[in-house]
């Protein structure tokens, strides 16, 4: 995840004391939490006590006296580097002394006293589940009681995720992030005070492989439909009309697994897509819709005077990949340009990666996104699951069980509803042909390499890619 401390703030002692500087952490942009240097620094201390000093990344020394705005600005940006060194090691970013600490500073910053609350978590198909959670519940609580109240198994609880996403005015979702361990999702939703936002149920694997494993279950099945028959009718997957009629016939006679398999072989099954964005390839700001999936990034564009392209990045033939911001000062109603001490400027994603285009060239590509960082987390699972997958691993999960106490079971099942017959495909969406290769030579803008460029902390190295072979190319 994308952890920033982008500003301080001084606040008031608790009893009317001295003023002391708080921390904004933020995750993707929004605020999480706000914290002190001391709340860190017991952090810190709880993590050196538990995995020893050598594995932990440096922490800002103590200062006897009062900081200077120049010492303030300097610890910001060590305690920034600081929890994102630690988010990314496996080790200490998933161990529950820091998942717990965030959590717990959520709440507190939040304001939001620990109680029971009705929880509105959505399908795929906008079929609204509400499940009673405490506000305190991390987000494996609250997908073990969304499986609960559809009875979906204990052990194919690992196959699904709940996502944070933007419903936008035609229906359609805008994917933020995936609802990590270090959050409430309760919490994380409200505290946007927007109806806007929602928390959707949706598989979170990419090998269609293991939709076996999910189809064996009635719940598993029904959902993976229903997913489907949403993602052919947003125009996610790709259909041609008589692919449509075979699919329509399908459905209409209720062979849903039959329909999941034709699907299957169809370009951008189990796919994510995001919204409209800009990239560098072929050229510099060419209009792009990027989607994720297969172990893929795919990006679809029309070329001056030509027809819809597509363009596929293979996760094993990209070295590493890194996001980057900047923030645009726009000029003031009054006149001027507006600067860091006079309003806020627009913060500008980008997702950079370097790509083998062929035996000898490296090159980067640059996307430029609000959901730059959505993008680059799905990178990383696509690749966990490549790594879990080859060395003979499961993404099974079983129950987690809780000292003291079990899981929450509702007395009341909740069924998943078949979703409506599929519509006439959409006779202004053009069938889309890959992009020749000739493309691949076209000059793209350079960014620098890690070394030189940004910090080893910025950038995202890829195992796979090292296993890659010639059968890759």
């Amino acid at each position: 995840m994308h952890f920033s401390i982008p500003e301080t703030e001084s606040r008031s002692g608790d009893s009317g004391g001295s003023a002391y500087v708080a921390y904004n952490i933020h995750v993707n942009g929004v605020l999480h939490c706000r914290v002190r240097y001391s709340q860190l620094l017991g952090l810190h201390e709880q993590l050196r006590k538990e995995y020893g000093a050598n594995v932990l990344p440096a922490f800002p020394p103590k200062k006897l006296f009062s900081l200077t705005p120049a010492e303030v600005e300097q610890r910001r940006e060590q305690l920034e580097k600081y929890m994102q060194a630690v988010r990314q090691d496996p080790l200490l970013g998933s161990s529950e002394t820091f998942n717990s600490f965030l959590r717990r500073a959520q709440q507190e910053t939040q304001q939001v006293p620990t109680e029971e609350v009705s929880l509105e978590v959505l399908l795929s198909n906008g079929q609204k589940v509400l499940v009673n959670v405490l506000t305190s519940d991390q987000t494996e609580d609250v997908l073990e009681a969304v499986a609960a109240k559809l009875d979906l198994p204990d052990d194919l609880i690992g196959y699904f995720s709940l996502f944070l996403v933007r419903e936008k005015e035609d229906g359609t979702f805008s994917f933020v992030r995936k609802l990590q361990e270090f959050e409430l999702p309760y919490v994380s939703v409200t505290s946007l005070r927007s109806q806007e936002y929602k928390i959707v149920l949706r598989k979170s694997y990419w090998d269609s492989a293991y939709d076996d494993d999910v189809m064996e279950n009635r719940v598993g099945l029904n959902l993976l439909y229903a997913q489907t028959v949403s993602d052919i009718e947003r125009g996610w997957i790709l259909v041609t009309k008589e692919q449509h009629r075979q699919l329509k016939s399908l459905q209409e006679k209720v062979s849903k697994k039959e329909f999941l398999r034709l699907a299957q072989t169809l370009r951008h099954y189990g796919y994510l897509r995001f919204d409209a964005c800009v990239a560098d390839f072929p050229e510099k700001d060419c209009p792009v819709v990027v989607s994720a999936g297969n172990s893929e990034l795919s990006l679809q564009l029309r070329l001056p005077g030509q027809q819809l392209r597509e363009g596929s990045f293979r996760v094993t033939r990209m070295r590493c990949w890194r996001v980057t911001s900047s923030v645009s000062w726009v000029p003031l109603p009054s006149g001027g340009t507006s600067s860091p001490g006079r309003g806020r400027g627009e913060v500008r994603l980008e997702l950079a990666f370097e790509y083998l285009m062929s035996k000898d060239r490296l090159q980067w590509v640059t996307i430029t996104s609000p959901q730059a960082i959505m993008m680059s987390i799905c990178l990383q699972s696509m690749v966990d699951e490549l790594m879990v997958k080859k060395s003979g691993g499961s993404i099974r999960k079983m129950l987690r069980r809780r000292v003291g106490g079990t899981l929450r079971r509702s007395d009341s099942q909740q069924a998943v509803k078949s979703p409506p017959l599929l519509e006439s495909p959409d006779a202004s969406r053009e069938s889309t042909v890959k992009l020749s290769s000739k493309l691949s030579a076209v000059s793209l803008r350079g960014i620098g390499s890690p070394s030189t460029d940004a910090s080893a902390s910025d950038v995202h190295g890829n195992f796979a890619f090292e296993g890659i072979g010639d059968e890759d190319l």
